[in-house]
């Protein structure tokens, strides 16, 4: 009889947690990207599209803050790879970061009747400015649905605080953010010590400090910050590389990673990952946050955290048995087969 009981309440909250689970909505993102300067970019972006396709979260546009025309051709190229080549692109003009990049030439690849390996039809000379995009994106969801994911520079994001009302709509840039975005995660910022270093000075925020500070200072909405110390805390694992990507040849990630890193072998920090899966799925125990509080960024690129109860910013924190539970889902998601 027990035993009876038991399974009954078992699958009672089994049945409970499959209908919840069916029932809540994908997440809705923006996701910008730096594409074409660290290869975490790309796996990032690949592990946003397995997880659209497991019904997660709901991509609705990716910029570039990349100002280099095969940063978004790229961008199109893994959009088509993973089976979602009409996703709409948006493209900086005069941004922080003109070079090609160690791994955007990988669209220009062809097999040996000429075939694109890695097909796109869009680059950045010919995709929407990014922040006319980001405001058509906006307008047209409802109200406080949306998270912004940014992983590249501050540019995109600092200028849609400067938009003014257009004909997607007639509210400003702060005003439009307010009423449409839910968070904003940004990979970006060093929140411990670096190396015995404390005065960490990260990528994002040196190629365009005055947006950095824009964004610190001015952003109506919860911030949530992932700090250079968390992606490399968790960094991808080679043998992951050279063993778990040879189902298909040639493997745009495997290829694009073998392309970018420094040396072999190398496992690579995840920083960009870490911002989309904690922005995906906040509530899965694979981070914790801080209190909350204000993030400062100073003249030379600096980012200090100053605790503060009605404060906006919070950054992440991942003890050691967090660390390994993010790393497996960065290796059994980037490693999914894509399906087209």
């Amino acid at each position: 009889m027990r035993q009876t009981l038991f399974s009954l309440l078992a699958l009672a909250f089994l049945t409970t947690s499959i209908s919840h689970a069916e029932t809540k909505a994908p997440v809705k993102m923006i996701f910008d990207t730096d594409m074409g300067n660290d290869i975490d970019d790309a796996m990032a972006l690949a592990m946003i599209h397995q997880l659209a396709r497991r019904g997660a979260v709901e991509l609705l546009a990716v910029t570039s803050t990349k100002d280099h025309p095969r940063s978004v051709a790229y961008i199109d190229a893994l959009n088509t790879w993973y089976g979602f080549p009409d996703l709409p692109l948006g493209a900086v003009r005069d941004g922080a970061a003109k070079e090609e990049g160690k791994y955007n030439g990988q669209v220009d690849r062809k097999g040996p009747e000429g075939k694109p390996f890695f097909p796109h039809d869009l680059d950045g000379t010919k995709a929407p400015e990014a922040v006319s995009l980001i405001r058509k994106t906006l307008a047209a969801q409802p109200d406080g649905s949306v998270m912004l994911v940014q992983v590249g520079f501050f540019t995109n994001f600092a200028r849609l605080l400067d938009s003014k009302g257009d004909e997607f709509s007639p509210l400003d840039g702060p005003a439009l953010i307010k009423a449409k975005v839910k968070e904003l995660v940004i990979m970006a910022g060093a929140f411990q010590t670096i190396g015995f270093n404390t005065k960490h000075i990260e990528y994002n925020v040196k190629l365009d400090i005055p947006s950095a500070k824009r964004i610190a200072a001015e952003w109506p909405t919860p911030v949530i910050w992932s700090g250079f110390e968390i992606g490399i805390a968790a960094a991808y694992p080679w043998k992951s590389i050279v063993e778990d990507y040879n189902y298909m040849e040639p493997h745009l990630i495997k290829d694009s990673y073998l392309a970018y890193v420094p040396q072999q072998p190398h496992d690579r920090p995840t920083w960009d990952l870490t911002a989309a899966l904690y922005a995906i799925y906040p509530d899965r125990g694979y981070f914790d946050l801080s209190p909350q509080g204000h993030v400062h960024v100073d003249d030379e690129g600096r980012t200090d955290f100053r605790e503060k109860g009605d404060g906006n910013d919070r950054y992440l924190l991942m003890n050691a048995v967090q660390t390994e539970k993010v790393r497996e889902a960065f290796v059994q998601l980037c490693t999914e087969p894509p399906v087209r």
